[in-house]
């Protein structure tokens, strides 16, 4: 049966590559485990984050854009990334920690039930901790040794993703009666789902919100990318979206994932993202993000591309 097995991976917007490494590997202590480029357009660099090897549902990535404007806030928009931390204690370790580094942040409150942290990355992502306390996460995901975050209060992986959206029913519509996610709660203006029913490592939260679009800037988020198992999976699912009347980019080959990409109708963009091969298909698990990998097609450009590129 084909089956969405939970997120992949988000891709956002940053200002300054140098800075975005700094703080998601300085501070929050993921591993840079792949520095590449945005394969459409390859002047950019598109940096992926992650567990030990950059597990499918730990991944967070970002295109740099030395450009990027302050995001204008609004609707129609995915507008929160939760990160998993194991407990409560978890979350103390964590205020500590980024009150000594001076990242601002506010109290340990909750967030729809769970523990919470909450605070902004350098370009002003909003970002929440939440306690896993009790609960399970995939086998796959695997703790970076060399982290600077000891085991015990280390990332995981992804948690619940924060979406705002004019029309709530059109989106919880489609994520429940297409892709097969379950109602967690509800209420009049939010509903949570879930990918995997009792997973916090699969949930979307849908919150209705009137107003103007939001305008697109550094720390916004360009998509979500949910799990599907292989590219047979993947092909069957971008039939089904386009016999739904949505319009699709098709089946991409991303080298290290295979991809479909989409808008629903409150204009959010999705992937749907193959689990494999994933990132040692070009590097030894010891060198991953060491260098620039760049795909197979990309690889006759790479002076060109260097050239461009500011080193990090």
């Amino acid at each position: 049966m084909t089956k969405i097995l939970g997120h992949h991976h988000t891709s956002m917007l940053t200002k300054n590559a140098a800075q975005n490494m700094q703080f998601y590997t300085g501070v929050l202590g993921l591993r840079l485990v792949k520095k590449t480029v945005n394969q459409d357009s390859p002047d950019m660099y598109h940096l992926f984050y992650g567990d030990e090897i950059g597990s499918p549902g730990t991944e967070l990535t970002f295109f740099e854009m030395p450009m990027a404007g302050h995001t204008q806030p609004g609707t129609n928009a995915i507008n929160l990334i939760g990160l998993l931390v194991p407990s409560y204690n978890s979350l103390q370790y964590w205020e500590q920690r980024l009150t000594e580094m001076n990242i601002n942040h506010g109290a340990i409150t909750t967030y729809h039930g769970y523990d919470a942290l909450q605070f902004q990355d350098p370009d002003g992502l909003n970002i929440v901790l939440l306690s896993n306390e009790g609960l399970s996460i995939p086998e796959h995901w695997r703790y970076w040794a060399e982290s600077s975050v000891v085991e015990e209060h280390h990332i995981l992986g992804m948690g619940p993703i924060g979406i705002s959206v004019r029309n709530l029913n059109a989106t919880a519509e489609l994520l429940q009666d297409t892709f097969g996610y379950v109602e967690k709660a509800s209420s009049e203006s939010t509903v949570i789902l879930q990918a995997i029913e009792g997973e916090q490592w699969g949930e979307i939260v849908l919150t209705e919100q009137d107003g103007t679009r939001e305008r697109a800037g550094k720390g916004s988020v360009h998509h979500l990318a949910i799990r599907v198992a292989n590219e047979q999976e993947l092909a069957h699912w971008n039939n089904i979206i386009r016999n739904l009347g949505y319009s699709t980019t098709g089946v991409v080959e991303r080298f290290y994932f295979t991809s479909v990409y989409f808008r629903d109708r409150n204009n959010i963009m999705f992937e749907l993202a193959t689990d494999g091969p994933g990132f040692m298909v070009d590097s030894d698990i010891t060198e991953l993000g060491k260098y620039l990998d760049l795909p197979p097609f990309l690889e006759a450009r790479r002076a060109e591309i260097e050239a461009v590129l500011s080193p990090l």
